[in-house]
């Protein structure tokens, strides 16, 4: 269905390929899943698939890609609309109508089909990816999640031949991705679809998977057989790293294989506890201290709908809390509400003792800075460099300060790409050294994981946690089960808009069949969070 013939890439001004010497078959009916580390190609294989690259890209491209017999060198994207469907790591890229129902049909109208098979497909799409209740709203109104479940679904209408999706995930909760993974599981094996799914959180595919393709840091790809690939993959799953640490053989890639082999495991962990790991500020400051946010009574509405209900909250200096919830729960709106951009029906803000609705905006950045769900929205200058030259200039800050923290986050970038060339996680990153750069008592991050490989997530990680220990409180709007593991000492539950669930991290999550990481899934009832905790539990007891 798909072959790559000697492919290799390499964009205008890039000193080096993207993609080099690729050589790659993918039959009809395969879910193929492609993994490597951030900014290593992943997005240019995908984008070579209906040929984005090279006609819109441009650069230089050698070598053959064909898709079900058509060659891409002379087949424009729009000559294989009928024949490869793509979801973009940002949906938005690829809205063209303004309501859910318009945008499903959209595809359809530009193949030309009968208005009954539109009928019944928008209906049929409408079902399968949960957005029936959505159908009329306007898509600047949706969430992150839904806008993704959208983006699916338009192009699913079409009923294309191979569907090509980039982190489709990302912007989920644990209940829509999984169920979104189930619908193009069973569209695989009932209908013969080919898959071919880019995605970093691959605790949520790995196990779905015919096919992994590996794309090196080099440019070079490697496919194969999942959990043969897995054994070395320099990215993997919690799941599979316990099983490497374990050497369990074969190496599970979900938690029902891992499960049957971890009864020894279990044992050897009875009676141990995990050892704490999450800075928290000194017990003084969090006694004497001005919380730095006050939320009291809090009602937001979008016109007559209710977003955010009676909502109170207090976060601690030096406080690590994430909030989770569905799709459309009211995270991003409380966010929002945090720096003042979102108007209150009811109700009163206070972050860092200022009303950030009543704070001029060059002001708001030494109390309180959020890092958007779409890091551009941040990105404004020519160059990697001049962004972070603009920011400690923004910031009253020695020069290099914001330089600093991006090269901890995402070393190696070259300082005069332009920031849209980057990965999606390198913006991410720049984002947030953009915002820390500042050094404001608040920091707020929506959905930060978005684009980042598993590396890429420790350092983020420890960059929070550095702050976190120096008195900042950090609030991370999230669907990422395995970041909250990992990095909040407090999780916060919205539902629709009110608080159902806000305690230590560990009694909130690990039992839930919703919002536990595959570790507690793995050593249930034992409340083991993350590979790190068992890890560093069984060395201590000798291995």
């Amino acid at each position: 269905m798909i072959r790559f013939e000697q492919v290799s890439v390499t964009y205008p001004h890039a000193t080096s390929p993207s993609l080099v010497g690729v050589d790659l078959h993918i039959p009809e009916g395969e879910l193929c899943l492609v993994v490597g580390r951030t900014g290593a190609g992943k997005s240019t294989l995908l984008r070579a698939m209906n040929g984005l690259v090279p006609h819109f890209t441009g650069g230089s491209v050698s070598g053959r890609v064909t898709v079900a017999g058509r060659d891409t060198r002379t087949h424009h994207p729009r000559d294989l609309a009928d024949v490869v469907g793509m979801v973009l790591q940002d949906p938005r890229q690829g809205f063209v109508a303004d309501t859910v129902e318009d945008e499903l049909a959209f595809g359809m109208e530009s193949l030309g089909l009968a208005t009954d098979t539109m009928r019944r497909r928008i209906e049929e799409t409408l079902d399968l990816l949960g957005l029936a209740d959505l159908r009329d709203r306007p898509l600047r109104t949706l969430s992150g999640g839904q806008r993704q479940r959208v983006a699916i679904g338009s192009v699913l209408t079409t009923h294309p031949q191979v569907l090509v999706l980039d982190e489709p995930t990302s912007a989920l909760d644990p209940g829509a991705a999984e169920d979104v993974l189930a619908t193009l599981h069973r569209l695989v094996h009932d209908l013969g679809l080919t898959v071919v799914v880019a995605e970093h959180r691959l605790e949520r595919v790995v196990h779905l998977a015919d096919r992994v393709v590996q794309v090196d840091i080099d440019g070079t790809v490697v496919d194969g057989d999942p959990a043969t690939l897995m054994l070395t993959a320099p990215v993997a799953p919690p799941v599979v790293e316990l099983g490497r640490f374990a050497g369990w053989s074969p190496l599970p890639l979900s938690v029902r294989q891992a499960r049957r082999a971890a009864g020894p495991m279990r044992e050897r962990l009875a009676g141990l506890k995990p050892v704490e790991h999450l800075p928290l500020a000194p017990v003084e400051a969090m006694v004497t201290a001005t919380h730095p946010v006050v939320v009291t009574d809090l009602d937001v509405r979008y016109g007559a709908r209710p977003v955010l209900a009676d909502l109170d909250l207090l976060v601690a200096p030096g406080e690590v809390m994430a909030l989770m919830g569905r799709n459309g729960s009211g995270k991003t709106t409380l966010l929002h509400a945090l720096v003042g951009v979102v108007a209150l029906t009811h109700g009163k803000v206070r972050v860092h003792g200022i009303d950030p609705a009543a704070t001029a905006a060059r002001d708001l950045p030494r109390h309180v800075g959020l890092v958007p769900q779409d890091a551009d929205d941040l990105l404004w200058a020519e160059s990697v460099r001049d962004e972070c030259d603009d920011a400690d200039r923004d910031a009253s800050v020695p020069a290099g300060t914001a330089w600093a923290q991006f090269d901890r986050l995402a070393p190696g970038v070259d300082p005069q790409r332009h920031p849209r060339d980057l990965s999606q996680g390198q913006r991410l990153a720049l984002a947030l050294a953009v915002i820390l750069a500042a050094d404001p008592p608040v920091v707020l991050l929506d959905e930060p994981t978005r684009g980042l490989d598993y590396p890429a997530k420790r350092r983020l990680v420890a960059q929070l946690r550095q702050r976190a220990a120096q008195g900042t409180a950090v609030v991370v709007a999230t669907h990422d089960v395995e970041l909250v593991a990992e990095l909040a000492s407090r999780t916060v539950v919205i539902a629709d808009g009110e608080v159902v669930a806000d305690g230590a991290t560990a009694s909130v999550i690990a039992s839930s069949p919703q919002y536990a990481p595959q570790v507690a899934k793995v050593l249930a009832p034992q409340a083991w969070l993350t590979v790190t905790d068992v890890t560093t539990a069984l060395q201590g007891v000798g291995s």
